[in-house]
């Protein structure tokens, strides 16, 4: 009997350790007009995530810094995917779609549009700070 219980203690721990999720977006509030972020919290080469909430939605988007040094950004979403709400995770120099497990190199993001790549988010960036207009991150609402 002390078996099983052990054993039923197990399974149930890993149960939880497997479907908990911490969360992965930081949230953000404007200013301005525009979001701002700091470009050396960027040169990590791991996408960052955020959420911001417009019209009683949460927006969510990634911002990284590719390794020519461009800072890419995009929604964590796709014209395909997003009614799965899965977002994409990084390997090595790839997104990778959640869902569909379609891979899309990271100098890609901001370039090529539709189908599964990562929507695009316009953003303006300097060497120190990149920018993002709310307009821009509320053309997003579709996709959440």
């Amino acid at each position: 009997m002390r078996k099983y219980v052990l054993l039923l203690i197990v399974i149930v721990a890993a149960v939880f350790f497997i479907s908990f999720k911490p969360n992965r977006y930081s949230k953000v509030k404007p200013e301005g007009g525009e979001v701002k972020f700091a470009i050396k919290k960027l040169r990590d080469g791991r996408p960052h995530y955020y959420k911001i909430e417009l019209n009683g939605k949460d927006i969510k988007f990634f911002i990284l810094m590719d390794n020519g040094g461009v800072v890419r950004a995009a929604f964590d979403a796709c014209d395909v995917c997003y009614p799965e709400q899965k977002g994409y995770r990084q390997e090595g120099d790839f997104m990778i779609c959640n869902n569909c497990g379609q891979q899309f190199h990271e100098s890609k993001i901001n370039i090529i549009k539709g189908g599964c790549n990562p929507a695009p988010v316009d953003r303006i960036f300097d060497q120190n700070n990149i920018y993002i207009a709310i307009d821009s991150l509320s053309e997003g609402g579709s996709y959440f």
